[in-house]
Order: structure tokens, then C-alpha cells, then sequence
């Protein structure tokens, strides 16, 4: 189990068990548990899939809803307090989306979780081992993603590639 003080990146493909595993590592730690969402509801199916995270998470959770200033959010949370993000993938796009400076706002992001004021657990997606996208947003998207997962790791104590429900410690 991480110890106070160090960061945890949970990483693999869509549906590959990332949330549901990040989530057993933080309540592996005594509460209270913060769970940082980075989703908005902007259709049903979104929204579908929050229910089915906040249903799965149950009780003695506080949620901070961080879907653009997701580094204020993290630096905000008291000190010792174990965290859960979830998931940096749909915090890169709400970046890319909105015209900000995605580099610059994961550089900004990594600082902060370099910091580990806490058990910190941060989820992401692997896009980087599918096809070459047809279209440029996708591909500034996949390479940012890639930028923004290897900056993470870098400052990352333990990093769990989950693989089919699998973990597979990486480092």
C-alpha cells in the first residue's frame, strides 16, 4: 500500500478496470476520501456513466468537481487526505476543448502532484497504442495525452497499468 506522501498513477485502456482498482487503493487508506471528478454530464450517456462511478463509490467520500482547474482543486484538499482523480484523460480534453494551453496547464498539473501532501491516486487512459487518428484534434489529443501520462508517471512513486481487470505494476 502507498504511503503518505506519494503519488499512485493507475493507467490502461478504456474499460480496463482503472476506475474500479484506484478506487479499492484509496479505501485501502483510512478516510476520509476525496474522489476528484473531472467529467461533466454533457449528454445522458455521461451522465449515465457518473451515476454508475458515484453508485460504485458508496458512502465516505467527499467529491470536488474539478473539470478545468484541476490542479487549484488538488492543492486545496488538506494535507494527508487520501485522493482520488479521475481521470486526467477527460481533464485534457475538457482543456483542449475550452482553447487553453494544454502543455502548459499539465506541466502546471505535474508540479503539483510532484508536491505529495497525501496518498494521491491519479487515473488515466492509455491512447497511445491504437490506430493513428484520422483527424487533428485526435491526434493533438493522443500526443498531449501521451506528454501529460509521461510527466505524471516521471513524478509518480508507483505506477499500475491495468490490462483486461488486470493491474501489472510498472514501476
Amino acid at each position: 500500500m502507498p504511503e503518505t506522501g506519494s503519488l499512485t498513477l493507475v493507467i490502461g485502456g478504456a474499460r480496463s478496470g482503472k476506475s474500479a482498482y484506484a478506487e479499492r487503493l484509496v479505501t485501502g487508506e483510512p478516510p476520509p476520501w476525496t474522489y476528484v471528478a473531472t467529467a461533466e454530464p454533457f449528454d445522458e450517456e455521461m451522465a449515465d456513466r457518473i451515476a454508475t462511478h458515484r453508485a460504485r463509490r458508496g458512502g465516505g467520500w467527499m467529491t470536488v468537481e474539478a473539470s478545468l482547474d484541476l490542479a487549484g482543486a488538488i492543492g486545496a484538499i488538506p494535507a494527508g487526505r487520501p485522493v482520488l482523480v479521475d481521470c486526467l484523460t477527460i481533464w485534457l480534453s475538457n482543456q483542449m476543448l475550452t482553447g487553453r494551453d494544454a502543455d502548459q496547464a499539465s506541466a502546471g498539473l505535474a508540479e503539483v502532484l510532484a508536491s505529495r501532501r497525501g496518498p494521491w491516486f491519479v487515473v488515466s487512459n492509455e491512447v497511445g497504442q491504437g490506430i493513428v487518428p484520422d483527424n487533428r484534434l485526435a491526434r493533438q489529443f493522443r500526443d498531449a495525452a501521451g506528454r501529460l501520462n509521461q510527466r505524471v508517471a516521471a513524478a509518480a512513486d508507483h505506477v499500475h497499468l491495468l490490462v483486461a481487470g488486470i493491474p501489472l505494476k510498472v514501476k
